[in-house]
């Protein structure tokens, strides 16, 4: 599967010098995002049993640090590395605090308290108005190296690829292993002699920072930011990817963050041509509950299934020619 991704980023790299599509570059841009996005989300619920509805607020630290330096300063790649380093430092001890104080608690606790943490945010961009402009928002430039759409979207499919390589090189270590051992069975890893507290603290500063990427990559490729990067909807679009994509597997992230982006894109076009799809949002819904049901471990866990009971009714065949 790795290396089926590989050669489609190939064809991905490409693309732009041979397709000239201002529209489908920024979309394939915005996907190469929120596939960062969701593989951070992954990690947590596909590969330690962690539900979080306030992830969104470590993609609002990273949306609202490159914008503010980019505001305040001038926009040159060295405050932009600023604003990145910034973002990793905030999203790792904000990650560590909440995920010390919460993580002790039941999932369904937890996900609560992180929803509650994450309208804390919320509620604080829009009453800071001297740093974010509240509600309204505010632009701001990037530096000349991304503001041709090429550059930024060959930016956004490379950082998108080292992102899986990385969570894949993660994800198959001993610590890794660890997390999915607590997915399964958290009192059984605990009895075996592990910290569960720490290794779940330590997938959710991860999970964290890489969250915080992809809000920088959001807001730099809008050159603009408001309070909406902190909300619900936000979340729950990783949640859909993740769940739509296949829980626990990265590959499905990707896969989840295509279809959703293509299917926003789609329907709101619709929208424009016909009434009858200008409530899209319900046609959205009935389409993931279509897939919910019919693919309940999601796309690549329904593929992964399928190849599965091939190969065993080729087994099976075999042997019984052998014994015929």
């Amino acid at each position: 599967m790795t290396a089926i991704i590989l050669v489609i980023a190939a064809f991905l790299l490409l693309l732009p010098f041979v397709y000239e599509s201002r529209n489908l570059l920024i979309l394939l841009t915005q996907i190469f995002i929120f596939s960062i996005f969701a593989m951070s989300y992954d990690l947590l619920l596909g590969f330690t049993g962690i539900v979080s509805f306030g992830h969104a607020m470590f993609f609002g630290i990273g949306a609202y640090s490159i914008g503010i330096f980019m505001k305040r300063f001038e926009p040159t790649l060295g405050y932009f590395f600023l604003a990145v380093l910034t973002t990793i430092a905030l999203t790792a001890i904000v990650s560590f605090i909440v995920g010390l104080l919460t993580l002790r608690l039941k999932s369904h606790f937890y996900a609560m308290l992180t929803l509650s943490l994450s309208g804390l945010f919320l509620v604080l961009a829009e009453k800071w108005r001297t740093m974010t402009y509240g509600n309204d928002g505010f632009t701001f430039r990037v530096p000349e190296q991304f503001i041709d759409r090429t550059n930024f979207y060959l930016l956004s499919l490379f950082l998108m690829v080292a992102v899986f390589l990385l969570l894949k090189r993660f994800t198959n270590s001993p610590l890794g292993r660890v997390l999915q051992a607590i997915r399964e069975n958290e009192q059984r890893t605990e009895s075996l002699g592990y910290h569960v507290l720490h290794y779940k603290i330590a997938a959710s500063v991860v999970s964290g920072v890489l969250a915080g990427f992809a809000g920088i990559l959001y807001a730099a490729s809008l050159r603009f930011v408001n309070t909406s990067v902190f909300s619900m909807d936000i979340t729950l679009d990783a949640l859909l990817m993740t769940i739509i994509g296949g829980v626990g597997t990265l590959v499905g992230a990707i896969i989840g963050a295509g279809l959703i982006e293509f299917a926003h894109d789609w329907l709101t076009a619709l929208a424009k041509e016909h009434v009858i799809f200008e409530r899209w949002i319900i046609f959205f819904g009935i389409i993931y509950i279509l897939v919910v049901m019919f693919f309940p471990r999601g796309i690549v866990g329904a593929l992964s299934t399928i190849s599965w009971k091939r190969k065993k009714q080729h087994a099976i065949k075999k042997e019984e020619k052998v014994a015929g």
